[in-house]
């Protein structure tokens, strides 16, 4: 299963994108403010690099329950999706929701279980899950 995350807005404050599953519009995104890769990275304000990495669901210890992780992103550790309404709700994780209003996600908690179940189906099916995230 491919993930593709276009951010369509780099404001001062945040970030947001559009998240794509198998090339079909699936959710809405928000992160930290998107910071140049060759801009200094402000640990808990910035959003992850471009790239592509692989995507699995562990138990998170924070959150206390299984969330998505994404893999070797470079200088971040534990980026993980999950509900989150505003940036305020992450350090450097990629949150998903409906965009309803500038800079906010509603129904998070509803698009973070469709999309944990969206991987879980295809890791039952035996396919690897990607996230390709654009600058």
């Amino acid at each position: 299963m491919e993930l593709t995350l276009n951010r369509i807005v780099k404001d001062k404050a945040y970030t947001l994108g559009k998240l794509l599953v198998d090339g079909e519009e699936f959710c809405h995104t928000l992160e930290p403010r998107w910071r140049s890769p060759e801009a200094r990275k402000v640990p808990g304000r910035t959003a992850i690099p471009a790239g592509r990495y692989p995507v699995v669901i562990t138990l998170s210890p924070k959150f206390k329950q299984w969330l998505p992780l994404l893999l070797h992103v470079p200088n971040f550790e534990g980026i993980r999706i999950h509900a989150g309404n505003t940036v305020k709700d992450t350090k450097g994780c990629i949150l998903v929701g409906e965009n309803t209003e500038k800079g906010v996600l509603s129904d998070s908690r509803l698009w973070v279980d469709r999309l944990k179940q969206r991987i879980v189906d295809a890791k039952e099916r035996g396919e690897g899950v990607w996230i390709t995230v654009d600058n």
